[in-house]
């Protein structure tokens, strides 16, 4: 069974199997996690990112999927890059953030992965009403078949961290 956790901070600074990267479709760095995440890993995770692009996902990541690279100099071994879908008001794309969560758990598997730390997907720039980000990523990870043993949330600020903490009771 998997333990969920609950951390307020930087994802950057976990120490864990991968850390998962809320990533734009490009792969090739931006704003928010996936910038902290370039930056803080250095060159390498971007290089990788490039390799990529140049031989699988020449269009970029389709929303919803996931796809690992090194993690250069964070403290894991591996980054799970995965695109969040932009919040709509007018369309439902619940299931698409619920897949980030669930391709990112079978990566980890694939690669043996025991620990994951996860962003709140979507939640930044993307602008997913934190609530329901909150209750798609816990529901999801809770009822996802997975050897991961461990999945923390890591959430930047308390506002963040107090909703994933109302959603798992």
């Amino acid at each position: 069974m998997t333990t969920i956790r609950l951390v307020q901070g930087d994802i950057t600074r976990e120490t864990v199997d991968a850390i998962v990267n809320a990533a734009n479709s490009s792969l090739l760095g931006g704003g928010g996690v996936d910038g902290a995440i370039h930056r803080r890993g250095g060159p390498a995770i971007l290089a990788a990112c490039r390799d990529l692009r140049a031989s699988h996902y020449g269009k970029g990541l389709p929303t919803g999927q996931a796809v690992a690279t090194t993690a250069g100099e964070l403290h894991a071994r591996w980054v799970i890059h995965t695109v969040g879908p932009v919040w709509s008001a007018s369309e439902d794309r619940s299931e698409l953030l619920a897949s980030c969560y669930r391709e990112s758990l079978r990566v980890a598997d694939e690669l043996g992965a025991r620990t994951v730390a996860f962003p709140a997907v979507s939640t930044g720039v993307y602008r997913w009403p934190m609530d329901d980000a909150a209750r798609i990523a816990t529901q999801t990870v809770r009822n996802t078949p997975t050897s991961v043993e461990e999945v923390r949330f890591v959430l930047f600020d308390a506002p963040a961290y107090d909703t994933f903490a109302r959603q798992l009771g």
